[in-house]
């Protein structure tokens, strides 16, 4: 059941980033956000990948297995990204990388997207606007690969950090101006960080 979820974390600074941190190690326990189909769902809920109504759709209309299957997917996807970033994150990609990206571009292929001209507002009454036909489960899977794509081609892969913190798994577009960022979030692993030196310091004296 959703109710005993905990809230997913964005705290990535990149929706890319944020996929990736659907499974890890905050705070001392490993945590699986997408462990099923309803998993899954919720996580692109509260990411704001998928609209509402085409979750609830796909809830009604698809079995428990079916759901699982897609979420096992998504993991499997977010695996094999999580290697790629792993192994060039603190330096910027080339095209070199390029054929490395081919299970993303895989995915991103299966896309049945378009534009429709709508009623914006009264500023500018009519304008374009992307939509896609969710003609499958697996188009779940193409609002997390182009967030990914997003990643890829937007962010300088020199900001991209693993947090600081002891055991933390989680990772993070450092935007920052001077490019310091150390932690996941402060609230968190920096004040941990803070209360460890504080202590040492006490020790010290």
């Amino acid at each position: 059941m959703t109710d005993h979820r905990l809230p997913a974390l964005f705290v990535a600074d990149a929706r890319g980033l944020d996929f990736l941190n659907s499974i890890a190690t905050p705070v001392d326990v490993p945590y699986e956000w997408l462990d099923d189909g309803e998993g899954l769902l919720d996580w692109l809920g509260q990411a704001g990948l998928v609209p509402a109504d085409v979750l609830a759709t796909f809830r009604e209309s698809s079995t428990t297995g079916e759901l699982d299957a897609v979420a096992a997917q998504a993991r499997e996807l977010r695996e094999w990204f999580r290697g790629f970033v792993h192994e060039r994150k603190g330096a910027p990609l080339t095209r070199r990388d390029l054929d490395d990206l081919a299970p993303l571009n895989r995915v991103l292929r299966l896309d049945d997207a378009f534009v429709e001209i709508v009623a914006d507002d009264e500023a500018s009454p009519l304008t374009l606007q992307e939509r896609r036909r969710w003609s499958s489960l697996e188009s779940l899977l193409i609002p997390v690969a182009r967030s990914m794509a997003d990643l890829v081609v937007a962010e300088n892969f020199v900001d991209v950090k693993a947090c600081e913190g002891p055991g933390c798994t989680l990772l993070f577009a450092d935007h920052t101006r001077a490019r310091v960022r150390r932690w996941c979030s402060m609230a968190v692993c920096g004040n941990r960080a803070k209360q460890a030196a504080h202590r040492e310091r006490t020790k010290r004296h």
